[in-house]
């Protein structure tokens, strides 16, 4: 039986870095690509497919739950029974490998005798493939889905149930029981992990790997923003915009888009926010990672990539899916074909934050000669901006320019460089305000576009002019007058209809409101602006792109990485 979807806020991530699962209240894994971020999902419910892998209570009536253990992506689904409760502690082990996941999944009769149905039934490339080949071999089941190789150990006396396995195991009070799935793209040799050590591990790597964060306001989610970030960063320290494709920005059909993969702009701000965090290793891969995309294609730097830096598909659609509602399915992304200028000025930004750390070496500073360079050849071309829109000569492209570019200088104090580059920076707000000043002394979007944007906010925030030069004032007023709603924040208004009619609310929007009054000293708004955008989240705590305001449901791509990025930087900020 397919999973009946469920409302967003209701779903909690597992992930390792290369790749991630979401799981719902009825303890259905309903998505997982495998065994990469951009690789075919093996789990679809999400998007309407059969393939899944479910564990939950035999009885039907209970009451769901769920939270994470404090500083990590360790899931914990809890079921009260009339009988009794029933946990699935969850998670893919750490450390990820790109090439072979680990899915652990341990059970505990908290409380009475449990009976517990399991249902494991994957279904490579979307849903195309199910499994074949299925043979046991010293209780481990083995089998084969497309290209890919499993083994799922701990269920040696399961059933053939269509094209997967079903059992239902009966684990006394206080006793428990472990399952552990494998997916490689290549053999799986060797004996099976053994869960114990496994859990260990995994245990011991986001104890280490999660900063306490103590004092820091809301410091428990903050720690959870943190280890989202932390999961969503492969190895090669590519951070994924989200963890899925193909949910709808609002409920209807029309926006819904593939964020498996590293956008620039998406990278920096996870950056800033590890660095204000005070971290240094998970900090150094995001800079590494901006580092080696910009000297490999300097002024043709791409606005997206792959994790591990590669090409982009384009956008196609999938068949066979219907997709989860409002949406339709898709993979690839059209925006790695965009130019957009403040992805220069943001990777730029993100080495000034290592240069005020003392963390750039030589082939860092290569890297900022590389950035001041394609910023001064094309910080004139029309661009697709923050938004990803039509080509324009938008203000907050240039005005992040001329941030990252003092920024940069105040970085390398007595290099040659210094002056030019501040000079530079003063042409370009000049020439922002030549023609993207509004008659009310506000800044405004483009110079055809005369509507304020909150985007507007963060060349303030990052010191493109200075906190009190009046246009920011005016800005952040004409912000909180004109793209507001009930306490959040909005991109920019559509046209006459309320906010909420054209979008759902930016919940990155509300965290540079936040910046943005902290900036101008009005502490008291500032943490108004951030708790109310903090509150825009489901029981396990993930945020996704856009807040529904009047239907306090969540919308887009779950979870998204820059809300949770600016959520931990203001939330340090804040400290």
């Amino acid at each position: 039986m397919t999973p009946v979807p469920k409302i967003l806020r209701e779903y909690a991530l597992l992930a390792d870095g290369e790749r991630g699962a979401l799981i719902g209240p009825r303890g259905e894994i309903v998505w997982l690509c495998a065994p990469r971020w951009d690789s075919g999902a093996v789990f679809t419910g999400l998007l309407g497919g059969e393939g899944r892998y479910t564990v939950r209570p035999a009885d039907p009536w209970f009451v769901p739950g769920g939270f994470y253990e404090d500083g990590s992506l360790i899931w914990r689904s809890r079921w009260r029974r009339s009988g009794g409760t029933v946990e699935c502690r969850e998670a893919l082990a750490l450390p990820g490998d790109s090439r072979r996941l680990v899915l652990l999944r341990r059970l505990h009769a908290v409380e009475g005798d449990a009976r517990v149905i399991v249902e494991l039934d994957p279904r490579a490339g979307f849903d195309r493939w199910p499994m074949r080949e299925i043979t046991q071999e010293q209780g481990c089941w083995r089998a084969r889905a497309g290209e890919l190789y499993l083994r799922w150990s701990g269920c040696p006396r399961a059933r053939h149930s269509g094209a997967g396995l079903a059992a239902t195991l009966s684990i006394p009070a206080g006793g428990q029981h472990d399952l552990v799935l494998e997916i490689s793209d290549r053999p799986l040799d060797g004996p099976p992990p053994d869960p114990d050590r496994a859990w260990e591990v995994t245990e011991h790597q986001w104890r280490a790997q999660v900063p306490r964060l103590d004092g820091v306001v809301g410091s428990r989610d903050a720690r959870l923003a943190y280890a989202v970030q932390r999961g969503l960063t492969s190895a090669q320290g590519g951070l994924v915009a989200a963890a899925t494709t193909s949910l709808p920005e609002r409920a209807r059909t029309g926006r819904n888009y593939d964020y498996r993969y590293t956008w620039v702009r998406d990278q920096c701000y996870a950056g800033h926010a590890l660095a204000t965090a005070g971290d240094d290793d998970l900090f150094d891969r995001h800079v590494d990672w901006i580092t080696e995309r910009l000297l490999a294609d300097g002024p043709g730097l791409r606005p997206v990539y792959t994790v591990d830096g590669g090409p982009v598909p384009p956008e196609r659609e999938l068949e066979g899916l219907p997709g989860y509602p409002g949406g339709f399915p898709k993979t690839g992304n059209n925006a790695a074909e965009q130019f957009q200028l403040d992805a220069l000025g943001e990777a730029l930004l993100l080495l000034a934050a290592a240069g005020g750390l003392d963390r750039l070496d030589n082939t860092r500073w290569q890297a900022v000669q590389t950035a001041v360079a394609a910023i001064e050849k094309r910080w004139t071309e029309a661009d697709a901006g923050v938004w990803e829109l039509d080509d324009e000569h938008w203000a907050h492209s240039r005005l992040i320019c001329a941030a990252s570019l003092r920024n940069i200088a105040a970085a390398g104090p007595g290099r040659a460089e210094a002056a030019s580059w501040s000079a530079l920076a003063d042409a370009i707000v000049a020439d922002a305000a030549r023609d993207c000043v509004h008659p009310t002394g506000r800044w405004q979007r483009s110079p055809a576009d005369g509507r304020v944007d909150a985007a507007l906010l963060l060349p303030m925030v990052r010191g493109a002019v200075p906190a009190e030069d009046p246009r920011n004032a005016a800005t952040l007023d004409a912000v909180r007058d004109e793209l507001t709603e009930d306490g959040y924040v909005y991109r920019f208004r559509h046209d006459r209809r309320p906010l909420h009619a054209a979008e759902g609310a930016f919940l990155l929007c509300g965290f540079f409101t936040s910046l943005a009054c902290l900036r101008r000293g009005e502490r008291a708004e500032a943490r108004a602006w951030f708790e109310r955008s903090r509150s825009a989240c489901g029981p396990p705590g993930l945020y996704s792109e856009e807040y529904d305001v009047v239907q306090r449901q969540l919308r887009g791509n779950l979870p998204q990485a820059f809300v949770h990025a600016l959520m931990l930087e203001t939330a340090c900020e804040l400290t």
